[in-house]
């Protein structure tokens, strides 16, 4: 398991340590087989549910043979910890058979997801004396359980609910005392459940203050009521206190109170034996404590201690309890851990806490209150659970504030809840997805990380059983004490893909070798061994990439360390389990065909090492078949280098991404057979990842145990103009001015033959040359024309590349404060700029695109004067707080003189000279006081420091990942990167912008369908997308449907409501659903609420013609022969634990023969289906559904959220487009439309994809900006740039949408031009030879027609820097 660079000790590694596949140890001896993909291809068994225990174990019925009165308790909890001991209370009373027999039965929340299951609980219900529910916090299943009980709960003696969701609460009644008005302000307990300001974990802390005071006051107060409400706090205590002889008296009391055969009997109970509400806890020590210091003497003077726990040099752990399995006895698990670490050399301070708020006692006792320093040297917390506010509502930045004064990693481990530990191992999803929500992304929100499970649930007694010796090894791993953290041996990993020497030091939006080098630099200044580093990036470059003739001279990179075969099978304990993929070691990647190779070059205590390959990027038949493979020795030996041979302390993976956390194995919850956990090994990861990718962040921190480091993507630019369209726009001026004058009519014809020659009447339908015009003609296609241009001069892009450390300096940051200033924040009560301004003159903003977009001549220049003077007014600010070398200097002290008294505002002095004289001032003020805020963000850096808080050992502050301009919380940079909550979307305001989406694409396709709906939409979800706008894409699928989420009383959805047709006012349109890899690990969640939905919807009693979901699924489900709701089967993704469709690896490598080849990669990998009715079955292969569904498809569609990811930047968008695809599955043939959605503006537009296509080429690929930004990063710029051609070849291949004229302009801007074409040989000849490969590729496929000379001048070309390369001279 991966560990932490945590605390400063080193310890011996002990037999322990050796990784060992252990854990299957549990298992029938036909799954101990080191053959992983045995392991990995079982699903759920039984009914399809996570789970398949049973309530029997948990059923005890009384012997009874004295014939007294039977008492039937039937209870509900989330998790298993009381069972055994309420099992051992009612046996002991039972064997006393004084006044009563008990017969009790039990149910975990989880199991009532099964029919069978759920009617037995039902049943039991019916003749049951007293119901018991805890902590019940599931939405769905606490409709289940209400609706049980309500029908029973007149009947029943008494209801006692403990903290649970406010629904089931309100079931409570013990004689007179009830809860159903909770909720309502005249309850009493209205305000444990109210939201409160001051941070708090909700209601359960509340309860515990009420349940310490209450039963003193109420014993005094003479009515029934009061001492009914005594009564249920008592019973509150009893339950708190959960040891056998606690309940034992909890059910006394209850049942000698409220059971009417046990009227007049007196039954005698004694007092709840209370335990401490928070304090230390020791499975050896005589008692809890509630002070520290008190702990600490008992702890020095144990006898038992061995000598490395008598070092006052040793290292001290906090471990973090629940509270209830301590009191009922289920604790072995935590004995265990404390007992491994004690062995390894480390203190213990486990702490507890009985309410769900742990930051008071993590406060407490493990931060000295004289030195407020840390008494611990990391955490590990073995709840699970969020740090404030458990399974209920979390308070994230009480718990970071806690944990920044400790300053000490936190890694949060888990207890298996909802499965036991078999079912977890045979399971390829890993964790439940409800537990993911709960224990893995609410933790991660907290900076907690490392989600290792340490223990499972034995399924007959429900105790929690020790799985997983490794956890002690993530609080300890490797620093030292001894010497400084300046002497830890650091390997950092660089990717290198697709595989070739041009590509060494692939990363998204990241200038990787000049960041090692600026990171390097700064180690060796705090005294950080890194000898023999070169004097310059590019000569780093060199010396990895081999010696000083590197570029050229030779096909290999530089060898660190040649590994035997013998050394790597003794290394590498799962080697053999490759062999079923990869045949015998050392095969033939990363290899000399002796030895295995590890690329790369060390200098001092670092090793910069390239990490091999998937493998099998070349292999067509590997690619279309594979639906997840293992990876090759080559990868294996690297990971067993770095960590047995270098031994590294810590590993730092430099940049967006590598593939390390794409390995297969379950998606959550690795255990010691999956990929990524055999890799990492004990090695703590600290991994610098793109703050606008927190999904695939998200991954690397789940499957490869991560610190993620965010860093800054480019500072954006707009497009501007060039060549033609420059020309154009200063046509357009000229109109304008002269437009009324003879003039008029021969400027619009040069508008025409230029727009024509810029290939702008693919976009707009132009007149031909010589047509008799009218002026309101001539107004109308100047419009069009003027509004594409704005368009593309406007669009955002990243210039360059980011350099970790070099923060944006303050200009480049005007683009990024334009367009965050562009929309409206009504949370924070803050107007657009734009709105501000066209509201000056009367308009307002959104009549103004609309009519820009519809080219009407007067609103395109009105849009254009109100974005330049947008621009020009934020620039004055910015410009305001810098210093003549263009940096941003003490924004602070700026700022505050700028909203001084008696200065005009530098927006105001800019507007003064505009037609915007006007604008609103005091809402100008709001705007630029937050506008001030995000400045400070976007220019701070902490990418270097949070770099070196990891390496230390202290704590790194969590941040979400995004979109900088859309939530400007993301800045600044060097966070800890976390993903959402993922019950928490989609939002409202995401369900708003999706209905505007969903009807401008609706629309858009009835006009280019004959007026007709589509009747399927087959569309793709993404991880990152719906993470950056809270849902938008989820949600837009939801409206197609025509549903609407429904939100819980914590604010979680978990299910939907159909919208009337009326209502809707128009059919409901059925969908095809990809989800990409990524989407189905983070979301399974909304996966499950999609497919519910759907299946509902086929359900209802419809119309067919309205109902288009009924139409398809009945039609399906008649040739299929399966029912309506399998045929309604409509989310898709890859296998468990696999990615992408590989077309863009097949692509990338130009490994594929036809686009038939490409169609059935897509089938055979994505045709897995998620079913809401057997979530626990994981994905299951239905290619024939998936088939027919995608059959009826008239329309595909994708989005594009934010400015720096377009459809050419990454390949992962042609990867998931199915338009060619459905063409062949369509019986008439017919291409579908395909359409993106653009909501990167607050101007959202629904295009084609050719549109987007054009206008992606015209703003990056061939903008002069774009490209001389790239070619400024050097040897990483011409990568960028064939990168992009690369994924315009596999658009053509996967939609046939690329336009003939984007490659003809992209080869006479890059080949032939003579000086641009010698730059880019000369900068990275290995990524160049790429770039003509693939033109000669784009033509040889038949999507680019061009001259012969063209051809022949590339052949030549090729040859020549083959020779080159080679280091032949001719």
């Amino acid at each position: 398991m991966a560990s932490l660079v945590s605390s400063p000790f080193t310890l011996p590694i002990t037999k322990a340590d050796q990784k060992q596949l252990f854990l299957h140890s549990f298992l029938p001896k036909k799954l101990t087989t080191t053959n992983k993909s045995v392991l990995r291809v079982s699903a759920a068994i039984g009914n399809g549910l996570f789970t398949q225990t049973t309530p029997e174990v948990r059923r005890i019925v009384p012997d009874n043979i004295q014939g007294l009165p039977t008492v039937k308790i039937v209870y509900v909890v989330l998790e298993a910890q009381y069972q055994s001991s309420l099992s051992a209370a009612v046996r002991e009373l039972n064997s006393k058979n004084r006044n009563a027999s008990f017969e009790v039965v039990g149910y975990l929340v989880e199991e009532l997801r099964d029919e069978s299951t759920y009617k037995t609980f039902c049943k039991d219900l019916e003749d049951a004396n007293v119901f018991i529910g805890s902590l019940i916090f599931v939405e769905e299943l606490a409709q289940k359980i209400k609706s049980a009980v309500e029908k029973e709960r007149d009947r029943l003696d008494a209801v006692l609910v403990f903290p649970s969701m406010p629904e089931v609460m309100r079931l409570n009644k013990l004689g007179s005392f009830s809860m159903s008005q909770l909720g309502q302000s005249k309850s009493p307990f209205f305000q444990l459940f109210k939201r409160k300001k001051q941070s708090s974990a909700g209601f359960a802390d509340s309860m515990l203050k009420l349940v310490r005071t209450l039963p003193k006051v109420l014993k005094y107060l003479p009515s029934d009521k009061a001492q009914d409400a005594r009564l249920y706090i008592l019973s509150l205590q009893f339950w708190l206190g959960g040891s056998p002889e606690n309940l034992q008296n909890f059910l006394k009391m209850i049942s000698g109170s409220y059971v009417p055969a046990l009227k007049g009997t007196t039954i005698e109970y004694a007092e709840p034996v209370l335990f401490l509400d928070s304090g230390i806890w020791h499975p050896l020590a005589p008692c809890m404590y509630d002070d520290v210091k008190e702990y600490l003497n008992w702890y020095g003077t144990r006898r038992d201690a061995n000598e490395k726990l008598k070092d006052p040099k040793a290292p001290v752990i906090g471990l973090i309890l629940q509270r209830s399995h301590i009191v009922t006895g289920d604790e072995s698990h935590y004995v265990a851990v404390i007992m491994e670490l004690e062995a390894r050399g480390a203190k213990v301070i486990p702490i507890f806490a009985g309410g769900l708020d742990f930051s008071g006692p993590v406060e407490r006792f493990l931060v000295d209150p004289i030195s407020k320093k840390p008494f611990v040297n990391s955490v590990v917390s073995l709840t699970g659970f969020a740090l404030v506010g458990g399974p209920a509502r979390q308070d994230h930045p009480r718990a970071i504030e806690a944990l920044m004064k400790l300053n000490v990693p936190y890694i949060v481990a888990l207890p298996l809840v909802f499965q036991t530990t078999e079912e977890w191992l045979n399971s390829t999803l890993g964790l439940h997805p409800i537990q993911v929500a709960l224990q893995v992304a609410l933790p991660e929100l907290d900076g907690g990380m490392e989600p290792i499970v340490f223990s499972g649930r034995d399924p007959r007694t429900g105790k929690e059983i020790t799985c997983s010796s490794q956890e002690g090894g993530a609080a300890l791993h490797k620093s030292d004490s001894m010497s400084s953290w300046t002497n830890k041996r650091l390997a950092i990993t660089v990717f290198s893909f697709p595989p070739d020497k041009g590509n060494v030091g692939t990363a998204a939006y990241l200038n990787v070798f000049s960041s090692i080098f600026s990171v390097l630099k700064d180690l060796q200044k705090d005294g950080y061994n890194v000898e023999g580093l070169p004097e310059t990036s590019e000569a780093l470059i060199e010396d990895i990439l081999h010696d000083k003739e590197a570029q050229f001279s030779s096909p290999n990179l530089n060898i660190a360390y040649k590994m035997g075969i013998r050394e790597y099978q003794n290394l590498t304990p799962y080697a053999s389990a490759l062999e079923e993929s990869w045949g015998k070691p050392p095969g033939n990647l990363n290899t000399d065909g002796e030895n295995l190779l590890v690329y790369g070059k060390q200098y001092g205590n670092v090793f910069i090492g390239v990490q091999p390959t998937f493998g099998y990027e070349g292999d067509p038949m590997r690619l279309l078949f594979s639906k997840s493979a293992s990876p090759h020795h080559g990868f294996a030996a690297y990971y067993s280098f770095v960590e047995k041979i270098f031994k590294a302390d810590a590993v730092l993976h430099f940049g967006t991404h590598g593939s390390l956390e794409f390995m297969p194995g379950k998606q959550v919850g690795m255990s010691d057979v999956c990929y990524p956990d055999s890799l990492i090994g004990n090695v703590p990861n600290v991994y610098y990842y793109a703050a606008n990718n927190p999904s695939e962040a998200t991954i690397a921190k789940r499957r490869s145990y991560a610190n993620t480091i965010s860093y800054l993507t480019p500072p954006a630019e707009n497009a501007g103009l060039y060549k033609g369209l420059k020309q154009l726009s200063e046509l357009i001026s000229s109109y304008q001015s002269l437009k009324d004058t003879g003039r008029g009519p021969q400027i619009v014809s040069s508008i025409i033959s230029t727009a024509k020659q810029c290939n702008l009447d693919k976009d707009v339908s132009l007149p031909e040359e010589g047509e008799e015009l009218s002026a309101k003609e001539r107004d109308l296609v100047v419009g069009k024309v003027y509004s594409k241009i704005m368009e593309i001069e406007s669009r955002l892009l990243p210039c360059g590349l980011h350099v970790i450390g070099e923060p944006p300096s303050a200009l480049e940051a005007v683009a990024t404060l334009v367009n965050i200033a562009a929309l409206d924040r009504p949370e924070e009560e803050i107007s657009s700029l734009p709105a501000i301004l066209a509201a000056t003159v009367g308009r307002n903003i959104e009549d103004v695109y609309r009519g820009s977009d519809k080219g009407i001549l007067k609103d395109v220049e009105l849009l254009r004067q109100i974005t330049e003077a947008s621009r020009g007014a934020i620039t004055a600010f910015v410009e305001k707080t810098t210093n003549k070398k263009g940096q941003v200097v003490d924004v602070s002290d700026k700022l505050s003189s700028i909203f001084g008294f008696g200065v005009n505002e530098p927006w105001v002095d800019y507007l003064s000279s505009t037609k915007f004289y006007n604008a609103d001032r005091n809402k100008l003020r709001k705007l630029f006081g937050f506008l001030g805020e995000c400045l400070k963000l976007v220019v701070a850096d902490n990418e270097l420091g949070s770099l070196k808080q990891a390496l230390e050992g202290s704590y790194v502050e969590p941040g979400p990942g995004g979109d900088p301009i859309r939530n400007p919380k993301v800045l600044p940079t060097g966070k800890n990167i976390h993903a959402l909550d993922p019950q928490a979307i989609p939002t409202t305001a995401a369900m708003q912008s999706a209905k505007v989406v969903v009807s401008r694409l609706l629309e858009r396709q009835k006009v280019e369908n004959g007026g007709k709906y589509p009747e399927t939409v087959a569309l793709v979800l993404w991880g990152t997308d719906n993470i950056k706008t809270y849902g938008e894409s989820l949600a837009q699928v939801l409206w197609m449907i025509g549903v609407m989420p429904v939100a819980d009383t914590f604010g979680r959805v978990n299910k939907v409501e159909p919208v009337s047709l009326e209502e809707l006012g128009r059919p409901r349109i059925d969908v095809v659903v990809n989800c990409s890899g990524v989407f189905r690990d983070l979301f399974i969640n909304q996966m499950n609420l999609i497919d519910s939905a759907v299946k509902m919807v086929a359900e209802l009693d419809e119309p067919e013609d309205q109902n288009y979901v009924k139409k398809h699924a009945t039609e399906q489900a008649k040739t299929l022969g399966i029912g309506v709701r399998e045929a309604a089967t409509r989310v898709f993704s890859n296998a468990s634990g696999s990615y992408s469709s590989n077309i863009n690896l097949a692509v990338e490598n130009s490994s594929w023969n036809d686009e038939k080849q490409l169609q059935d990669m897509y089938l055979s990998r994505k045709s897995f289906a998620f079913d809401c009715d057997a979530p626990g079955a994981g994905m299951t292969e239905k290619r024939q559904v998936f088939e027919m569904a995608l059959s009826t498809a008239d329309a595909t569609f994708q989005n594009l959220d934010s400015s720096e990811i377009s459809l050419t930047d990454v390949s992962h968008y042609f990867d998931s487009d199915p338009t060619n695809l459905v063409q062949n599955l369509r019986k008439d043939g017919k291409k579908p439309s395909a359409y993106i959605a653009d909501t990167t503006t607050a101007n959202a537009q629904v295009r084609t994809l050719s549109e987007t296509v054009r206008l992606d080429a015209r703003t990056k690929l061939l903008n002069p900006k774009w490209y001389e930004g790239m070619l400024s990063s050097g040897y990483e710029g011409v990568r960028e740039i064939e990168k992009r051609l690369t994924n315009t070849v596999g658009w053509s291949a996967t939609s046939g949408q690329v336009d003939n004229w984007v490659y003809e302009e992209a080869n006479s801007t890059f080949i032939e031009d003579e000086a641009m074409l010698n730059r880019l040989m000369n900068t990275n000849p290995n990524s160049f030879r790429k770039l003509v490969q693939t033109f000669l590729e784009a033509n040889g496929r038949g999507y680019w027609d061009t001259s012969a000379e063209n051809i022949e001048k590339l052949r030549q070309l090729y040859s020549e820097v083959e020779d080159k390369i080679e280091g032949i001279d001719r």
